[in-house]
């Protein structure tokens, strides 16, 4: 293997910044998270790849503002993401935990939803992955039981909704409830005018279009498979530079280090949209189709959250046989800033874990810093330690040639 590191370094600044400054938003569905797939896709069939990009239906989704009122005060408030629009006026009902929601008398009201009740941030009702059964009573009595538009009053949720406060407590394009969120201690303010008359106006859209994964393969299709992937998709409204465009960059060094691999093993790079989408379209996708071939996964890696500066480099094992778990160690164990960290769940990984795939998960050591800058407007490009990227792809490489010597 031969490649300068000058070079690579060049090409991971010039990948980032297109990425998140040329390109800006990569939410599915938007017109930049197009342009990205195409970028993604069109390198790695100049690197001599075979590439498909399955598509699937979603909705590119505007926010234009939300505000809302008691009397003459006003109160800040944010458009819950994917909510649907509206403008409506109804009495305003304080609700703090489930039992008070049973209870309610709804009709004709818009809620107030805040202290146990919006501790922790509702999974969308139609998620397929991970769904508690309190969540969905929760989104079903909401839509149910008469009300006409829903205000959430959030702290922070570190694991799920990133370093945002307020977080949004329903996030969810299958949602038919106009929505909005504001701070916990506003909140507290609002509650005070429980039983009066708010006027609520949320400007949003819901615009039908199409997303798709980039999946490119080399080899031979019945040949034992290695998978490579990363997420692309971003949260709209941020750069996403550690989450995910890191992770893109370094398949796309992988990709370029392959150029020329002729090997027993087939090879699989696949950018895959929908980590960052409420309904994970690009995820589901992914698993119909994958279903069929199952037999021939040996590894899958995913790369999410890579690059973080000042930190290092954390690999995590799922599910390795001994001889396989022991070449990838072995691998790692040449490069200093590539070491064994924790394992974690909430990534891309999770597809493969699902069936019982072998799996590795690559990130940075700092998850804690990470989740603080996840999902908001800090996630640039300046929080991106690139020789991290490149060093990352060179191991991946090694770990390609690994396998394919077995």
């Amino acid at each position: 293997m031969s490649y300068s590191k000058d070079l690579m370094l060049e090409k991971s600044n010039k990948y980032i910044k297109k990425l998140c400054n040329e390109i800006s938003e990569r939410c599915v569905g938007s017109e930049g998270n197009k342009k990205a797939t195409r970028f993604f896709a069109e390198k790695l069939e100049s690197f001599g790849f075979e590439v498909e990009m399955p598509g699937f239906p979603c909705f590119d989704w505007h926010d234009h503002g939300s505000r809302m009122s008691v009397k003459e005060q006003s109160f800040e408030v944010l458009t819950s993401p994917y909510s649907m629009g509206g403008k409506l006026e109804g009495e305003l009902c304080t609700i703090s935990n489930l039992e008070q929601l049973k209870q309610v008398d709804a009709a004709g009201k818009i809620a107030l939803l805040k202290g146990e009740l919006a501790r922790e941030q509702l999974m969308p009702k139609n998620f397929p992955f991970y769904n508690p059964e309190e969540h969905q009573e929760i989104i079903s009595l909401l839509e149910t039981k008469g009300f006409i538009g829903i205000i959430t009053a959030t702290g922070m949720s570190l694991e799920v909704a990133g370093g945002v406060y307020p977080f949004p407590l329903i996030e969810d394009g299958d949602f038919n409830l106009p929505t909005v969120y504001m701070k916990d201690i506003e909140g507290e303010k609002l509650s005070l005018y429980d039983g009066q008359k708010v006027a609520m106006e949320v400007r949003a859209e819901r615009i039908p279009s199409e997303g798709c994964n980039v999946v490119a393969r080399k080899g031979d299709y019945k040949s034992p498979r290695v998978v490579f992937l990363a997420h692309i998709d971003s949260k709209q409204g941020t750069p996403g530079a550690i989450d995910n465009a890191s992770g893109i960059v370094t398949l796309l060094f992988l990709g370029e280090l392959l150029a020329g691999y002729k090997g027993p093993l087939q090879v699989e790079i696949t950018a895959i949209n929908g980590e960052d989408y409420y309904s994970n379209p690009g995820e589901q996708l992914y698993l119909k189709t994958m279903n069929d071939h199952l037999p021939e996964i040996i590894l899958g890696v995913n790369i999410d959250g890579a690059g973080f500066k000042n930190s290092y480099s954390a690999f995590s094992l799922y599910n390795l046989p001994p001889g396989l778990q022991e070449t990838v160690k072995a691998v790692f164990a040449d490069y200093d800033e590539i070491a064994e960290g924790d394992s974690w769940y909430q990534g891309d990984h999770s597809l493969f874990l699902q069936k019982e795939i072998p799996a590795l998960a690559l990130t940075s050591e700092q998850m804690g810093e990470i989740l603080k800058v996840a999902h908001t407007k800090a996630d640039k490009p300046e929080i991106v330690d690139c020789n991290m990227l490149v060093e990352l792809a060179e191991a991946l490489f090694k770990l390609v040639t690994a396998l394919s010597s077995k």
